[in-house]
């Protein structure tokens, strides 16, 4: 009984110390996932605590426990319309970039640390593939607003690359020790993988986002029915022999994509128990490393680690992206730069252990390290790296909060709460407003009084707006509510006036003095810049023309519906 409770108390204090020492990552600029392994490390079996664990099943399951709950989440916070523009460099990145960048750490490790080819890509395979929860962690951390391309091509990546990293680890860990098949054998399990994965999570997300739309539960169930839901079809497509990781995200994408009021539910709850996974792994994998074994390999583990940052990664994303997409090299190079390395590695590095490969402890003690570097350098370099490479789009205006409001089943109504700090609001009555036509002010909020708003209530600086509207309706209102250093910031980057995207450019040319080619005047504004960037326009495209910069300001869909002209 005394354990159960030393239990309790150890896994309280560390998850409360872990989230109390979440602070530090804002005011030291580390990554959070990082201090999570170091705590787990200081109260490890060589740190303060001296708690023993190795129990490496006991931490295989706690991992894929975990990784199912990140990805399920990650899923269900990846909207469908960003794969337009990231599905096909991400698919190819998670395929064949992990097969390139494991191929050249592994045969940079095979030199390093003396090792046969099929040991040397052991070590590539286990760390070649990006991990969800740090890339997703980082990303939604950093406080970085990517522009779409990038950001909708390293979300998916990492949530799709699961695949072939599990299948290059297993392949090689069955050649060591003699176990593997014949080679039709290990193309239906690389097939298997990838298929059963995509069909069981695509077929199960649809009718479990149906489910759950349909059913009238209690607010609390519907995060527990998708969190069941989601595993098992985790576990069915386990069982099949397909990729789990694969069809839990692909469980959660469908999920997070049917509108209904269970999204409000569900969201907020799986946010928290993605928290909790992500701490609760990288304790346990803290815990799990031995710091004086980690040490003797700490040399050539980082020059492996190095390797995979400034060689690997940016020779597989240049190989597999540049000829086939329109990226901008900037936007290639920061995509390299966000082949952050987390628990996947660490989690994979375990197979050798329990597959009975021998000196299997090199391959978990290198794998932990790759992950210390890698979180180190790139995740606590983000931020800055984006800037430098001018990936960013200026962060808006956003309700501060927002909710369903619960009362239609689709396109369902919502409270946006916004504050007033755009001085060209200052003393403007309500009634001069251009808000969108299905929106409406429902409550006003000024020095923690209530007032009922009328037509010519006068806003304050500070106010508090209460606005129910649809979904439609939040970019008028971010416009709207644009306070006066984000406005400043967005002039900036779009520039001082903008065009809408259905302007024709013989008037646009008329107006600016502008010479136009024979086949340009019948064209709208938005298509030529379309054509003019390539591909997928995304916001913050710019287009340098007749000594302007012309930069997609918004979009609708695929279609540029406002250009800001940005002069040199």
């Amino acid at each position: 009984m005394d354990t159960l409770y030393t239990f309790f108390l150890l896994g309280g204090g560390l998850m409360t110390l872990s989230i109390l020492a979440s602070r530090l990552s804002s005011f030291f600029g580390l990554p959070l996932l990082l201090i999570f392994l170091g705590l787990g490390m200081l109260a490890g079996e060589e740190g303060i605590l001296g708690i023993e664990f190795d129990d490496y099943s006991m931490a295989f399951v706690i991992g894929h426990l975990a990784l199912a709950m990140i990805l399920l989440d990650g899923g269900l916070r990846t909207r469908l319309k960003t794969f337009r523009v990231g599905f096909k460099p991400a698919l190819l990145l998670a395929t064949f970039g992990v097969l390139v960048t494991s191929a050249i750490v592994g045969a940079i490790a095979m030199l390093i640390f003396d090792l046969t080819l099929f040991q040397g890509l052991l070590v590539g395979a286990i760390v070649g593939s990006t991990d969800a929860a740090a890339v997703f962690s980082m990303l939604n951390g950093s406080g970085v607003n990517l522009n779409e391309r990038v950001g909708a091509t390293l979300e998916i990546e990492s949530g799709t690359n699961d695949p072939m990293a599990i299948f290059l680890t297993l392949m090689l860990v069955e050649m060591l020790v003699g176990e593997i098949g014949g080679v039709t054998e290990t193309v239906l399990f690389f097939v298997s993988q990838f298929g059963i994965g995509l069909a069981v999570g695509i077929g199960g997300g649809w009718i479990s986002a149906k489910l759950l739309r349909w059913l009238d539960l209690a607010p609390g169930l519907y995060s527990m029915l998708a969190l069941a839901l989601g595993f098992s079809v985790f576990g069915l497509t386990s069982v099949l022999g397909g990729s789990g990781f694969l069809a839990i995200y692909l469980t959660g994408l469908m999920i997070g994509n049917q509108p209904g009021r269970h999204l409000s539910c569900i969201l907020p709850v799986h946010d928290g128990l993605a928290w909790l996974s992500q701490i609760g792994l990288f304790l346990v994998l803290g815990l799990l490393v031995t710091p004086s074994q980690l040490w003797d390999v700490a040399l050539p583990a980082s020059i492996v680690a190095l390797a995979l940052i400034f060689v690997a990664r940016p020779i597989a994303v240049f190989a597999v992206i540049k000829p086939f997409f329109k990226f901008r090299t900037r936007e290639l190079l920061f995509i390299a730069w966000v082949g952050l390395r987390g628990a996947v590695p660490i989690v994979l590095a375990i197979f050798p252990l329990i597959g009975g490969v021998a000196n299997a402890s090199l391959y978990f003690n290198v794998a932990f390290a790759v992950v210390l570097m890698s979180l180190l350098i790139q995740g606590g370099s983000l931020a800055w790296v984006a800037r430098w490479m001018k990936v960013e789009i200026p962060n808006g205006t956003t309700p501060n909060r927002r909710g369903s409001l619960g009362i239609l089943p689709e396109n369902d109504f919502e409270m946006f709460v916004y504050d007033v700090e755009n001085q060209d609001l200052d003393d403007v009555p309500i009634r001069l407003l251009r808000f969108p036509s299905g929106a409406l002010i429902s409550a006003l909020f000024r020095k923690r009084s209530m007032l009922h708003p009328k037509g010519n209530t006068r806003l304050k600086i500070g106010d508090m707006l209460c606005v129910i509207g649809r979904e439609e309706d939040v970019v008028a209102l971010n416009r709207l509510f644009n306070g006066d250093a984000k406005l400043k910031q967005e002039r900036a980057f779009f520039g001082a006036f903008t065009l809408e995207g259905g302007a024709l450019m013989q008037e646009v040319a008329e107006a600016y003095g502008l010479t136009l080619s024979s086949s340009t005047p019948g064209m709208t504004l938005g298509k030529f810049m379309a054509l003019r960037v390539g591909g997928h326009p995304v916001v913050g495209d710019a287009v340098d023309w007749h000594g302007i910069q012309w930069v997609v300001s918004e979009m609708d869909g695929n279609m540029i519906t406002r250009v800001g002209l940005r002069l040199y």
